[in-house]
């Protein structure tokens, strides 16, 4: 990997306008680090080998767990713990940044859905 500056409102001007993508822009020793554009919900589903950590940048996004909900807004981030059942969503879309080990599924543990990405696309 080269060392260079990365224009996070340009990476995100090249997505597509589909309602759900995802893209790895950088590694960090095994760690990817994506950017996420979201509209709609995911699926139940959680990671037992790692954490998940979702920085919202735009937009709104609810972290839907079995007992709560919880509201994210721009400049606030998660950590979903590995093993925890999340669902995240949001009504109006949400832009943000994505940080997980290499070569997880977005799905989790529910890897035959038609929303499963086994690995994300580099941009």
């Amino acid at each position: 990997m080269k060392l260079a500056k990365i224009n996070l409102a340009e990476i995100f001007s090249k997505l597509p306008s589909d309602d759900y993508c995802v893209r790895v822009i950088a590694m960090m020793n095994n760690y990817e680090i994506k950017i996420v554009k979201r509209k709609g919900e995911s699926i139940w589903h959680k990671h037992s080998d790692t954490d998940e950590t979702f920085i919202i940048l735009e937009g709104k996004m609810q972290m839907n767990l079995r007992d709560k909900v919880i509201e994210l807004n721009p400049g606030e981030m998660i950590v979903v713990p590995k093993g925890v059942e999340h669902k995240p969503a949001s009504k109006e879309g949400y832009k943000a940044i994505l940080i997980e080990p290499s070569g997880v599924p977005n799905t989790g543990d529910v890897v035959d859905n038609k929303i499963t990405i086994k690995q994300a696309e580099w941009i």
